[in-house]
Parts: C-alpha cells; structure tokens; sequence
C-alpha cells in the first residue's frame, strides 16, 4: 500500500513539474519599445520585469531602447514591437498624414505637458513672459520645439520673442550653467539634472513649466499595433494589468523602481533614477488622474490634445479624427 501511495505521488509530482516548466516555456513574447533610452521615467516596465508581474501574468518581455517617438511609431508600426511608448501627439500628426498607420493610443502615462524653461535666478527670468528678448537653446530633436510658438502665444508674446539656438542635448545644461544662453528647453524629467548641475556652480534653477503657462494635452503614452491588439487581444490585457500595477508600486517606491532599472541597466544611477521618478511623477498622478482616473484618454483631453497639435504641426484640424488613434479596450478591462 506505502509502495502504491508512493509511487502515485511520485507521478503526480512528475506530472506536475512537466506542466510547471511546459508553462513556462509557452510564457508569451511581447517586445516594448521605449522612445528614449532608459530612465526613470521607463522605470515602470523595469519594475514589472523585476517584480515578477508580467511573469505572473504568463508574459516574458523584452525591453528596447529608442530614439524618439517618430522611431518608436515606426517599429510598433512594422511589427519590430508589439506596444511600447510614445508621446501621442507624434502618433497624431503621423496618423493624420498616413491614414493607414496600424498603431493606437491604449493608456495615458503622462496626462501634463512635460515641456518647461530652464533658468536661473540671477537671470531675472520669473514668468513666461520674462522670457521676451532672451537667449534661448534647445535640442534639434526635442517634440518641444514645435509647441514654442503656441507657448509664446498664449502668453502674449510673438513666435520670435526669443533668440532661439539648437544645441546638442548635452551641451543644454552647460550652456545655461556658464552663461551662455538665458534659458534652455527640456522636459520636467530632467529637473534633477539640471538642479544637480547649478548647485555645483553655485546657482539656483528655476523651472518654468508650459502646463502651468496654458499648454495642456497629453503627452507620452503607451501606444500599441494593431495587430498586437486584434491578434493577441488576451495577451495585451494581461500586460496592461501588469504594466498598471507597475506603474502604481512606482509611485509608491521610487526607490524599489530605480533599483530594479539599475538591476537590469546598471549604467543608470539608481539616486538619479529615483529623482527622475518624482519629477515624472508629477506628470502622472495629478488632478487630472483624481479626476479623471490614471492611465485614463478621455474624449474630451484627447480632442484638445488634437487641437493643439494641430496648430503645432500648422495641420487642419479636420485632417485627423483624434478617437481614431485611441483604443480604450485595454484600460475597461483593468
């Protein structure tokens, strides 16, 4: 009888593990393609990794570095990725001059502008509209530089205010440190960058963001293929409910979030990777998330969000139905 009962255990248990390992080696694939290298303001999807969410959902995911929203569009769009990250906006003015492009918004990350001045104190520059007559830089490649004129404009002054320079990325911060420009461009993600950088030369930063001076939109968002969303409709929802709680416990424990970004890209300092999750923060759990939920493109912000990106791009507003770049399939069933 102890032989049988031993024997029958010894099976299940057989049974069993064959089943555990066949489980995880049918772990669906999904590839996430970030817009920009990472930071952290990725984090979240790092953290999912680290965490064990998108395993416990059945999902092994690969994670690749980008360089900008137009290249991120693009390898979602030819199927190089299946979701990933990418400021709406861009998905917009791409839709509305290529009708076929088979990519959709699913989940708002950032619901503000990211968008902001860099000054410093001993410029004068208190307000937007200080910023007339003054010495400007920014990047080439920023989405940013398309919204100046509407910035300028909303606050009264004329698209050539300002003596506009581009410079490398890396040279912004220098520049402004050593005075060689009155104000830079950047996003609010970079605040601990630029604020570690005037304590050391004995300055004080002062940052000016374009939300607060009438620029309100979406931003930076998770946006997926079409076929990833009609063909692995399952797939999909098991990596939203991951990537949501993810980005919760991000909030909750920046520190834990920039630990596991180190984890797996070690060349990110996990104190920087921690300042940079509360500046992001700020763009993701707001009064518009109370209001109108996180992750949330409501008709409403989506269609602004149009509006202004419409003007940016000097696109007509009827060139694009902005819902037709949105699939809240994915956010009902969180």
């Amino acid at each position: 009888m102890h032989k049988r009962i031993t024997r029958s255990f010894l099976i299940a248990a057989s049974l069993a593990g064959g089943l555990l390992s066949q489980s995880a080696l049918a772990a669906d694939k999904v590839v996430y393609q970030l817009d920009w290298l990472p930071g952290g303001d990725k984090s979240p999807v790092y953290l999912g990794v680290q965490e064990g969410f998108f395993a416990d959902e059945g999902l092994e995911v690969r994670i690749a570095s980008g360089r900008g929203s137009t290249d991120a569009i693009t390898k979602i769009a030819t199927g190089q990725a299946d979701i990933g990250s990418a400021d709406i906006g861009a998905l917009m003015a791409a839709k509305a001059q290529d009708d076929s492009l088979p990519v959709k918004a699913v989940y708002s990350i950032f619901n503000r502008a990211p968008h902001a001045f860099f000054t410093l104190e001993s410029s004068g520059i208190s307000k937007v509209t200080d910023i007339e007559g003054k010495k400007v830089a920014t990047s080439p490649f920023t989405s940013s530089n398309a919204f100046l004129p509407l910035v300028l404009k909303d606050n009264g002054l004329a698209d050539d205010a300002v003596q506009l320079t581009k410079a490398d990325p890396g040279a912004l911060g220098p520049m402004l440190m050593n005075g060689g420009t009155d104000a830079i461009i950047a996003w609010v993600t970079n605040i601990a960058l630029f604020d570690s950088q005037a304590k050391i030369t004995g300055n004080k930063l002062v940052v000016l963001p374009w939300s607060d001076a009438g620029l309100e939109l979406y931003s930076s968002s998770v946006v997926a293929a079409d076929k990833f969303l009609s063909e692995r409709p399952d797939v999909a929802k098991r990596f939203m409910r991951a990537y949501d709680k993810s980005l919760k416990l991000t909030h909750d424990d920046p520190t834990k979030a920039a630990e596991a970004l180190h984890t797996m890209v070690p060349e990110v300092d996990v104190d920087v990777a921690v300042a940079q999750i509360g500046d992001s923060m700020k763009l993701i759990v707001n009064d518009v998330s109370e209001r109108d939920g996180l992750g949330a493109l409501t008709e409403e912000r989506v269609a602004l969000t149009w509006s202004r990106v419409a003007q940016a791009e000097k696109l007509a507003g009827d060139a694009l139905d902005p819902e037709t770049v949105i699939d809240r399939t994915l956010l009902e069933a969180l």
